[in-house]
């Protein structure tokens, strides 16, 4: 497998040296107070396959080579880690014959330099990577970004983001992780405890089912929060929790859902009016989200049918596409409908949102609100997309806008000043888009029902 994706990437990338580089290990504020958990690099790990820290993975496209570069660790670090496979066991377990010391890789890059070979290297994100490559190239690292190759990230987009049956195959088992995650949150949550011990719960059932939580679970009582991170608050009668995580299982493979649900187990029938609609949202997205499709229409779509019916609830006015084209839905949904899942929570984001989520047909928009859609490309087969409306009352947004006057024709501001203290409700699941539509990936699906989600938590 693995040779086979760098034979591939050879092929696309058709000439010039690729530089992969894995990750570090970061040390939690010193060294011999141990270390941040370890991951590896994503696209290193897609094409080298190796977790060990301290590695890099060289492909030379011209004379059709690769090697994998890094240093056997020393007896110091076998008494206190244990002994681990040489460069050269890791390099064999992958398919590459080839390996050489650290310090021969900046023989590599001069050489290549010299002959004024091309030196591919993706858009670095940790600083000390920044650094290697300008003690490598010469490049300052505020200039890194501009210089990574755009052949590199293309070809590499293109690989990664249709899935394979192995791949589904991973992202399925990290699903099963997540589901749960999410079902245990739901056994536990009842008045009187803290945000942070259920939130601590579900990042122990990721710890203990696969790797780690594939990004910092959100559990909150204020929905309307985006990334509302658990804090000592006491989780209240009559409340909504919001519960937005996922695992990452050993082969770097990520799930990522979100339920909202009543503190003690009830729905009142203001929250049902509220959970309905994006409920119905939730659901439109698996009826139109297939091949061919852009994402963009299927988030806008989803944001119609959202106008539609707080139209009906009177939290919003006017004709609906006149107020979807406004923006005046962002009051409400301030975020993208879902984004591309795979290896990473928001897979290859880091290789730059314009070629990983658009492409020369489709760009970002500038709107507010729909600017945060992370993916808008046209669907294809084999693409893992997240589909997560949500609906949310943000009081300092609300006070903004109407201070503004904005979108006043659209927004019942009258009626959107008693819901303040509503919080927000967002569902999330992870659906792969098939030959002739899509499907939710995970074998058991999380509740999320109004009925199903009450009787799971009053049975459990």
């Amino acid at each position: 497998m693995y040779i086979s994706r760098r034979a591939e990437l050879k092929k696309l990338v058709n000439s010039g040296i690729i530089i992969l580089f894995g990750n570090n290990e970061s040390p939690c504020n010193y060294p011999n107070n141990g270390y941040y958990p370890f991951r590896q690099d994503s696209s290193f790990l897609y094409y080298f396959g190796q977790r060990r820290d301290g590695l890099v993975g060289v492909i030379d496209i011209d004379n059709d080579s690769e090697m994998m570069i890094g240093d056997d660790i020393d007896i110091e670090d076998i008494v206190w880690y244990g002994s681990v496979d040489s460069v050269k066991e890791l390099a064999a377990q992958v398919g590459v014959t080839k390996t050489s010391p650290m310090k021969e890789l900046e023989n590599i890059c001069n050489e290549a330099t010299r002959q004024k070979r091309t030196i591919h290297f993706l858009p670095p994100y940790r600083h000390d990577t920044k650094i290697q490559i300008m003690d490598l190239l010469g490049i300052h690292p505020s200039k890194q970004k501009e210089a990574a190759s755009v052949e590199l990230i293309k070809a590499i987009v293109k690989m990664r983001q249709c899935k394979t049956d192995i791949e589904i195959a991973e992202i399925e088992k990290a699903c099963a992780i997540g589901y749960q995650m999410h079902t245990h949150a739901m056994r536990l949550t009842k008045p009187g405890l803290t945000e942070k011990y259920i939130g601590g719960q579900v990042d122990g059932m990721a710890h203990s089912l696969g790797e780690h939580e594939s990004f910092a679970t959100i559990f909150t009582q204020h929905g309307e929060i985006m990334h509302g991170n658990p804090s000592y608050n006491i989780l209240e009668s009559g409340r909504l929790a919001l519960c937005d995580a996922g695992a990452e299982n050993r082969e770097g493979y990520c799930s990522d859902n979100t339920r909202t649900y009543p503190v003690n187990g009830k729905f009142t029938q203001r929250q049902l009016d509220i959970y309905s609609i994006v409920e119905a949202c939730h659901d439109y997205a698996l009826e139109v989200a297939k091949p061919g499709v852009f994402y963009y229409d299927v988030h806008m779509n989803v944001c119609r049918l959202m106008t539609e019916k707080l139209k009906e609830l009177g939290l919003m006015k006017g004709d609906t596409e006149e107020a979807v084209q406004a923006g005046a839905h962002a009051m409400f949904l301030p975020h993208g409908l879902g984004h591309m899942m795979g290896m990473d929570v928001h897979d290859m984001e880091g290789l730059g949102q314009n070629y990983v989520g658009f492409d020369e047909e489709i760009q970002p928009s500038t709107q507010f609100g729909t600017n945060a859609l992370r993916c808008g490309k046209r669907l294809q087969e084999g693409f893992v997309m997240t589909d997560e409306p949500g609906i949310y009352f943000i009081p300092a947004l609300i006070d903004d806008w109407r201070a503004q006057g904005l979108h006043k024709d659209f927004i019942n501001y009258d009626l959107l000043e008693t819901y303040k203290d509503f919080g927000g409700i967002r569902l999330e699941d992870d659906i792969l888009i098939t030959k002739d539509g899509c499907r939710f990936l995970g074998k058991d699906l999380i509740p999320y029902h109004p009925k199903d989600v009450e009787a799971f938590m009053e049975n459990n």
